[in-house]
């Protein structure tokens, strides 16, 4: 009787292992040899599963994607059935942010397709439509929570955004204790919502 193979999960060994090189050693690291290596498969086999890097790029990136939704259902769950907009908003940006180590590995990852995709923008698609995804649902959130007279949603949302990522960066860099990141959310959420 002939192996059965079950070829989503090789595919996805292959992308936790291009997330292992790219966390540990960045994305100028990751090539299909090491990729291979890391995964405990050949490189023949990557082959066949990616033709290309940008492929498996695509694909670890929709793992990473399908990993972040997970932790934030979670999170979100973890507040009852009905948390204001602004404890969900907080709730969903401080579990992003690179507070411990499993979160840094991902921010790293992160971070490197973020520049990744800068210069290939015919794999950025995804990470457009997730940022677009994102702002219209902070918007969203903002204008239910009822902001401050004044705030514009969506402007707020942006802001909030790149918040949320400055401040990834700059904790991935070591510039802020996660305390100090935390306190500065809050002091930004203050100006948003009554």
């Amino acid at each position: 009787m002939p192996k059965v193979v079950d070829h989503n999960e090789r595919r996805t060994r292959i992308a936790e292992a291009l997330l292992r090189v790219a966390g540990e050693h960045g994305l100028e690291a990751v090539s299909l040899r090491h990729v291979a290596t890391e995964a405990g498969v050949t490189s023949g086999m990557v082959q066949h599963y990616f033709r290309t890097k940008d492929e498996m790029m695509a694909f670890a990136l929709e793992v990473v994607r399908e990993r972040g939704e997970v932790r934030l259902s979670a999170a979100a769950a973890a507040l009852g059935p009905d948390p204001t907009p602004r404890q969900l908003l907080r709730t969903i940006v401080a579990e992003v942010l690179p507070v411990d180590e499993p979160r840094r590995v991902d921010g790293r990852v992160a971070l490197a397709f973020l520049a990744y995709t800068a210069v290939r923008p015919e794999v950025a698609a995804p990470v457009r439509a997730d940022t677009k995804a994102m702002l219209e649902f902070m918007a969203e959130r903002i204008r239910a929570g009822g902001p401050r007279p004044g705030v514009d949603p969506e402007r707020a949302a942006v802001g909030l955004l790149a918040l949320m990522e400055g401040l990834g960066v700059h904790l991935l860099g070591g510039h802020y204790e996660p305390a100090t990141a935390l306190a500065a959310l809050d002091s930004y959420l203050d100006t948003i919502f009554e």
